[in-house]
Formats: structure tokens, sequence, C-alpha cells
């Protein structure tokens, strides 16, 4: 118990914050700071390629909408139980739950398809928001934090999560510090991208555009899947594992596939020069390969 008192991180009293009259819940502002980093970051790294900055704006309108309602379909659809007869619930996405991969899923569709109406290819457009997912997600999980949530197994660590009485799950009653894992995941996250901008500037005229996305869904799986293992609430369940562990291994295996197979550019493909030869650039295609229009220009990451 002495660790739990002097070697912890302390839980918020509560997940809302007031300032003033006006009350905020602590998950939807670190969502939304989480996307406001994000977009700013995909703007920047798209301006410094020569593009409008105001691109990714819109692009991040229909993205995150679209993220959001993927991430909270994915969470109920495998948490079904929780919500049967209180089917209002699955709306109050203030209250926590928004599945990842889900809004992954569903965002980044839908954030291709506007990036594809504003003339990107479907690689440079990936590859811009690469690193910029992963801060928004370190970000995001704060939220977590807030709500005391999503916490792994007990542990006796220095910097293990005090966790209130009355979020302690079933069986757990008498323990008071937990894994951190919302701390973890996020500075996972933010180590993935840094590791994917150093990688991008050392692998530029060597990788296919869309190689830094898939170095990303790589290195979440990866991440997703040690920081699953540690989790300690209900969770679906496919063959007696967690099913976000067997979609993070399946994500990973896949992501590291097409970078095998795929990753790298072909001979044809010319240095790397800026984002004409990947915005509105009739000539290019998204594998890097001269198109059947004249041949002109070269497809960049």
């Amino acid at each position: 118990m002495l660790n739990a008192i002097v070697g912890s991180i302390p839980s918020p009293s509560s997940g809302q914050l007031h300032i003033g009259p006006l009350r905020l819940t602590a998950y939807g502002l670190m969502i939304a700071l989480g996307v406001m980093a994000a977009v700013e970051i995909a703007r920047r790294r798209h301006a410094a390629r020569g593009g409008d900055p105001d691109d990714f704006s819109q692009i991040a309108v229909w993205g995150v909408v679209a993220g959001l309602i993927g991430a909270r379909l994915y969470h109920v659809l495998t948490d079904l139980d929780r919500f049967r007869g209180h089917w209002g619930d699955t709306v109050k996405v203030w209250e926590g739950g928004l599945g990842i991969p889900g809004g992954l899923l569903l965002g980044v569709l839908v954030g291709l398809w506007a990036a594809r109406r504003r003339g990107m290819t479907t690689g440079y457009a990936l590859d811009i928001v690469a690193p910029a997912i992963p801060v928004a997600q370190a970000i995001g999980r704060w939220g977590n934090w807030w709500n005391q949530e999503l916490f792994g197994g007990p542990t006796n660590l220095p910097w293990g999560l005090r966790i209130d009485s009355a979020h302690r799950p079933a069986g757990y009653e008498d323990v008071a510090t937990y894994h951190p894992t919302f701390l973890y995941e996020g500075l996972w996250n933010l180590a993935l991208a840094g590791f994917i901008v150093w990688l991008e500037r050392r692998t530029r005229d060597r990788l296919r555009p869309g190689s830094m996305f898939a170095v990303y869904v790589a290195g979440y799986g990866i991440g997703r899947f040690w920081v699953e293992s540690l989790r300690i609430d209900p969770a679906q369940q496919l063959l007696g594992v967690r099913f976000n562990l067997l979609l993070a291994a399946f994500a990973t295996v896949m992501a590291l596939g097409w970078l095998v197979v795929f990753g790298r550019r072909g001979p044809d493909v010319g240095e790397a020069g800026g984002v004409a030869g990947l915005v509105g650039s009739p000539g290019v295609d998204d594998d890097g390969d001269d198109g059947a229009a004249d041949g002109a220009g070269a497809d960049v990451g």
C-alpha cells in the first residue's frame, strides 16, 4: 500500500473540466486536441512539399467526422453486451468508448476520397498523415486517464496508475494501482511518429508512396498488441483471444508484407522533387510507374 500512496500516478477525481459556467468533458477535449494537432502536422507537411495547407483542413472535415463515426461503431459492435437494453447509450461518446481500428478504417477511406477529389494520389496522402495520426492517438489516449478506464492489470511499479474504488473491475476491489496503458500507448505512438519522420528522410528516394503509412500500421499494430495484452477490461473474444489482439497481429503482418513485397521503388521512378508529380499530375499513377498519358512527372512520397 505504501507504493500506491508514494509511487503512483494519480487519477483525476472527475472526467469533467469546469471553466466558469462552461462544463467540458475531458475525454472529448483530448480527442479534439489530438485532431487539431494531427491536422496541423498534415498541413505543415503538405505545405513543405509545395501544396496548399488548406487542402488538409478540408480533408480533415470529412475524415475526422467519418473517423469518429467508425470508431464509435466499432466500439459498440465489439461490446454489444454492454449496450443491450440501453441502446440510447450508444451515442454517448463523451462517456468514452471509441474503437481506434474502426475510426482508422472509415476515417482513412473517407479522407482518401476527399484527397483524391483535391487531386492527390493515394500514396502521397497516406504518407502525409502517417506521423500525424499517431500523434493524435497519443493525445486522445489521455481521455482514458480522465475517465479512469482501459487500464492494465495490477502492478507495484513506481508508475502504477491509482484507480478509485468505484472504477476498479470485479475481483480487483482491493487493488489500488494498475498499469497505465494509456501512457504506454501514448509514448509508443509519439516514438512511432518520430521514427516515421526519421525514416522518411533517410529513405525518401527508395520507398514507394504509401510506405510510411504502412510503417505506421505495422508500428501501431506492434504497440497495440503488447499494450492490449496488459488490459483487463472486458472485451470481445475470438477463439478465446481478445479480438483486438488478433486484429493488431493481422494488421502488423499485412503492413509488413506490403512493405516487403511492394515497398521499394522500381528503377524507373525518379528522385523526389516535390508535390508537382503528386497533385494533379495526369501522367503518374499511385504505384510510381509512368501513366499512359505521356509519362511526364514522377510520383514522389
